[in-house]
């Protein structure tokens, strides 16, 4: 998913979502293949695009309890993946993140984020965006059923 941080008073169109006062960790999840497969099934599609939403996508997204360590270990990938960046300024990030043209510190940095990433939620990396569906979705059933009910009350039928 491209995704970038801004500083503090950024506003953004209306196509494009902000989250403010984010942290790196989430930065991290966001750019991951992990997210962007978990995007790519449950979100719409705007001609060739991903239509992300931050009720159906993001908020949505499950994450498993994060250590300390994975919160530093996430931040250092997400660091790496900013100065992978910084080194190619002031290309835009369409440039850098076409498939045929992505420099190698930058694939690099991505890849290192991935299977950190894939190693939190399973202790190794995805063999395929099938294994990592079922995990998420597993994952997702699980968050949902401990959720509290809401409160609202249906109304019943006339």
């Amino acid at each position: 998913m491209p995704a970038d941080l801004r500083r503090s008073g950024f506003v953004s169109n209306h196509n494009a979502f902000t989250i403010y006062g984010v942290a790196l960790v989430e930065f991290s999840i966001v750019v991951s293949t992990l997210h962007r497969v978990w995007a790519e099934t449950i979100s719409g599609r705007l001609g060739d695009g991903t239509r992300y939403g931050n009720t159906v996508v993001y908020n949505t997204f499950p994450v498993p309890r994060l250590t300390d360590q994975n919160n530093a270990d996430l931040t250092r990938c997400a660091e790496n993946i900013l100065l992978a960046r910084e080194a190619h300024f002031p290309a835009a990030i369409a440039d850098l993140y076409d498939p045929e043209a992505m420099p190698e510190d930058i694939r690099r940095a991505h890849n290192e984020n991935d299977e950190l990433l894939e190693r939190i939620y399973i202790g190794r990396r995805f063999k395929n965006d099938t294994e990592r569906l079922e995990k998420l979705f597993d994952l997702y059933t699980k968050m949902t059923a401990t959720q509290p009910p809401t409160g609202k009350k249906r109304r019943k039928a006339a």
